[in-house]
């Protein structure tokens, strides 16, 4: 999606009231401590996105800043929605028990990026955007990661994925937009693999231990299976990966139809706040 394009900020009509399942992802415990901890990280994540790119574009040229208006100001409204409704989300794990310690790490690390170069903060951004668009091309294009999730909440992961798809561009040209160059880009990108991955599995060991399910072998053999499987998510997101590594990339290039079609497909599942 070009600097000039809007996506739509949407209302998401789910009942996040109701407490879900212990294990919501089809029974699954390995799968629903994975999507737990994603879900912890993106209150925080959310917020850094929000004021990395909002910083940024003050930086531009007017002229510049003009051109980009749009598409921030729905980058920012959608990054705040998720940001909102995952917190929600996340209120119910507390009570089941479960610790977040991933947002802690991550506000750690990000308070050495205080002072540091706006370009640090959106090439952060956007490296972490890639990871979020590979993995909503996943989830849309391979139904098995949330097979057999309670409905309302596969609704959920569906309709964030669609909308990280939307805005997968924007910090991406920012980033371009203030001078960004290739080797930084790069570089934040091998340093947010490293964090993300590390993060992410720590935190959903730390869950499965919360949850009562790490000493139980089913869980190890679907955590294997999940990751690591004929179709598991490490095969699946390999080449999306290196994609961000080549020379020519540009987030436009991933494929958008999947994340459209869900959003017209699903349109009784949302209502736009703005456009």
């Amino acid at each position: 999606m070009s600097a000039t394009a809007e996506p739509i900020v949407r209302r998401l009509r789910v009942d996040l009231d109701t407490p879900p399942p212990r294990h919501w992802c089809g029974g699954d415990a390995f799968r629903t401590a994975w999507f737990n901890a994603l879900s912890m990280s993106f209150p925080v994540g959310e917020q850094f996105f929000i004021d990395a790119v909002r910083a940024g574009v003050a930086t531009l040229t007017p002229e510049q800043r003009s051109a980009f208006e749009p598409a921030i100001k729905a980058f920012i409204g959608q990054e705040a929605t998720h940001r909102r409704i995952h917190a929600l989300f996340n209120a119910h794990l507390e009570k089941q028990g479960l610790v977040d310690r991933w947002s802690a790490r991550a506000l750690r690390r990000l308070k050495k990026l205080d002072g540091a170069d706006l370009r640090i903060w959106v090439g952060a951004t956007a490296a972490t955007e890639h990871f979020t668009a590979i993995l909503a091309e996943h989830l849309l294009s391979d139904r098995s990661s949330l097979a057999g999730a309670e409905p309302r909440l596969a609704t959920l992961w569906l309709w964030h994925a669609s909308e990280e798809t939307e805005h997968r561009s924007t910090a991406f040209d920012l980033y371009r937009a203030m001078g960004g160059n290739e080797e930084w880009r790069l570089r934040l990108f091998r340093v947010v693999t490293w964090n993300f991955i590390t993060d992410a599995l720590r935190q959903t060991l730390n869950n499965l231990w919360h949850d009562g399910s790490f000493w139980r072998w089913r869980t190890w053999a679907e955590g294997w299976r999940f990751l690591f499987g004929r179709d598991g998510l490490v095969r699946a997101l390999k080449e999306p990966w290196r994609r961000y590594l080549r020379e020519d990339f540009h987030p436009s290039q991933q494929d958008e139809h999947l994340a459209t079609a869900w959003l017209r497909e699903h349109a009784a599942a949302w209502e736009p706040v703005r456009s």
